[in-house]
């Protein structure tokens, strides 16, 4: 099966994090079948024999990071039917992506998040809008406000008390085309 691991904070080459292929290396020796970085932001698609195994590959490399890197932040599995459906919902079809819209975001929560009914639409700012929430992901608007933009990711966690990750729509996709 395929998968995509979505790491928190993690840029290749910066600070403790590691170089494409240090971390492609460190998710075969954990036991992926094949493992591609994608981009810089701490996306990989991997496959694995099936949920359980990616898991076990994910605690596998986050160990590594940790033991090899001093690399600790969070990751989270998704796996690539369930971003294909995801990507099938996309809320963002008609928008345009012109001032003071700054872009398009899919925000990755955490297994604990718990996604019910009357989250509020939008943060005290009003520069990040959801449009979407499912049980495991936000999708949502970020709009310029003055020299900043909202940031979904902070937002996310602030309303849950966990972590999450964000990409931009734009990398989800490209990500599905590469490796769906």
């Amino acid at each position: 099966m395929k998968f995509a691991a979505f790491f928190r904070n993690l840029n290749l080459g910066h600070g403790a994090a590691p170089s494409r292929a240090e971390l492609e290396s460190i998710f075969t020796r954990a036991g992926a079948g094949e493992a591609a970085s994608f981009q810089t932001n701490g996306t990989v698609a991997f496959t694995a024999r099936g949920v359980r195994p990616a898991r076990q590959v994910l605690r596998a490399v986050q160990a590594m990071l940790v033991h090899e890197r001093g690399f600790d932040e969070p990751v989270f599995l998704r796996d690539m039917p369930g971003l294909l459906s995801l990507r099938s919902r996309d809320p963002f079809t008609g928008l345009s992506k012109s001032p003071p819209v700054y872009d398009f975001y899919v925000t990755f929560l955490h297994d604990d998040a718990q996604v019910v009914p009357g989250l509020p639409q939008s943060n005290a700012r009003g520069d990040v809008q959801v449009l979407l929430y499912t049980d495991t992901a936000l999708l949502s608007v970020s709009h310029a406000h003055g020299l900043t933009m909202g940031s979904p990711n902070v937002w996310a966690e602030k309303l849950f008390g966990l972590p999450a990750t964000t990409r931009t729509w734009g990398t989800l996709c490209r990500l599905l085309e590469r490796h769906a």
